[in-house]
């Protein structure tokens, strides 16, 4: 299991839920953060918070459907001097669930990709190849299990298509201390779970970051995080590691 103290990651949907908790996670074993939201205002909690946790954090902001926006929040990372090693691809929309599918509106695919697929894929191609030249980096990005709801064709689809773009990009690297994975959280009590999911966004920890803290070179894996729910940090990664 690699150690993350020290190294700086990106969490991309920091303010609330998983990506909330993942962050306090990721703090707690000494990782410096940058917290992703799309207003700094909904990331003042989990900043404060982490710093509270003695290790280093600032906030970006960054509409994830819009090109620009998320260019600038490149060029002020790098205007910091921030090397990033770790990338939390948590931050995620379902645009909404169509009762009458046969209408579900162009909107809902458009808006969907580009914040379950166009964003990741960006942020990817922007911090993989300074991790390739320094020998390690770690990615996961964040999937989801749904299947069969033509109600939810959007997401579905956007989804599906980042598990094409993660498991193929994954193979630039297999083999090497640059890890690539997926993770599904479950369906869970989130905002967008809603409060019938039948798991608590705690029972996610530490499945949504096992992909961090594996160190068998294997990239490609999906990790679904509720096979994990119960174990400690140690006790995921020896599981996750025997994952072919």
């Amino acid at each position: 299991m690699i150690s993350v103290k020290g190294k700086w990651a990106l969490v991309t949907g920091a303010a609330r839920g998983i990506g909330y908790l993942a962050s306090i996670f990721m703090a707690q074993q000494g990782c410096n953060l940058v917290l992703h939201s799309r207003s700094r205002e909904h990331t003042k909690k989990v900043l404060s918070e982490v710093r509270a946790l003695g290790v280093e954090a600032y906030d970006v902001e960054a509409e994830l459907t819009d090109a620009a926006a998320i260019e600038k929040m490149f060029d002020e990372i790098e205007k910091k001097g921030t090397q990033i090693d770790i990338v939390l691809n948590n931050a995620g929309l379902q645009p909404g669930y169509r009762t009458d599918y046969f209408a579900t509106p162009v909107s809902d695919f458009t808006t969907a990709f580009w914040v379950n697929t166009i964003a990741p894929a960006m942020i990817c191609y922007r911090f993989l190849p300074g991790m390739i030249e320094r020998g390690f980096g770690r990615i996961v990005n964040t999937t989801s299990g749904i299947r069969n709801e033509p109600q939810q064709a959007g997401y579905s689809a956007a989804k599906a298509a980042l598990d094409k773009f993660t498991t193929d990009l994954a193979t630039t690297v297999d083999g090497t201390d640059v890890i690539i994975s997926l993770t599904d959280p479950g369906w869970c009590r989130t905002d967008m779970g809603g409060r019938h999911a039948p798991n608590s966004p705690e029972s996610a920890l530490p499945g949504v970051v096992v992909g961090v803290f594996v160190n068998d070179r294997k990239s490609g894996r999906l990790f679904a995080a509720q096979d994990f729910t119960g174990m400690t940090l140690e006790e995921a990664v020896e599981k996750a590691e025997k994952q072919q």
